[in-house]
C-alpha cells in the first residue's frame, strides 16, 4: 500500500472513531438526561452496536495505520509528538475498555427496565456518572492526538 492511500485510510478511520465516539456520547447523555427509560433503553443498545460496528475496527486500526505510516516515513518512536500521541492513546483505550462495560451493563440495565415497567435503578445512574467522567479523558485525549497529527514537527517534511 503506498504512502498516500494509507495516510487517507488513516485520517478517514480517525474522523470515524472520533465522530462516533462524539456522536455516541452526545446521544445517550441526551437520552439518560431526557429520564425516558424506552428512550434510553433503545439509546443504549444503538450506542453499544455503534461501537462494535465502527468504534472498535477504527480503534484496531489506527495504530496499525499509524505504525505502519511511521516505519514508512523512518520516524523513531522516540520523537516527541509521536511518544506523547501513543501515550494519549494508551489513555483514551484505558478509559474505553471499561467504558464499554458500563454501555453494555447500562444497555441490560435499562432493557430489563423497560420489560419490567420499572425506573432505571441507582445502580444504572451510578455508572452513567462513572461512564460520562472516563469520557472525558478520552475526549481530551483524542483532540490533542488529533492535534498533534495535524500539527507534528518533522524537521525537513511538510506534511
Amino acid at each position: 500500500m503506498n504512502y498516500t492511500l494509507l495516510k487517507t485510510l488513516h485520517i478517514l478511520s480517525m474522523v470515524l472513531l472520533f465522530g462516533t465516539g462524539l456522536g455516541s456520547a452526545f446521544y445517550k447523555w441526551m437520552a439518560d438526561r431526557s429520564g425516558h427509560v424506552a428512550h434510553i433503553a433503545v439509546t443504549n443498545r444503538h450506542v453499544v452496536l455503534a461501537d462494535w460496528l465502527f468504534t472498535t475496527p477504527t480503534v484496531i486500526f489506527q495504530p496499525i495505520s499509524g505504525l505502519w505510516l511511521v516505519h514508512l516515513l523512518d520516524i523513531p518512536l522516540t520523537t516527541p509528538w509521536l511518544a506523547a500521541t501513543l501515550f494519549l492513546y494508551a489513555l483514551a483505550g484505558i478509559c474505553w475498555l471499561p467504558v464499554v462495560w458500563l454501555q453494555i451493563r447500562m444497555q441490560k440495565i435499562a432493557a430489563e427496565a423497560v420489560r419490567a415497567d420499572t425506573p432505571l435503578p441507582a445502580l444504572y445512574w451510578r455508572m452513567a456518572r462513572r461512564w460520562f467522567w472516563l469520557g472525558v479523558p478520552a475526549f481530551i485525549s483524542m483532540v490533542l492526538i488529533v492535534a498533534l497529527m495535524v500539527f507534528k514537527y518533522m524537521p525537513g517534511a511538510e506534511s
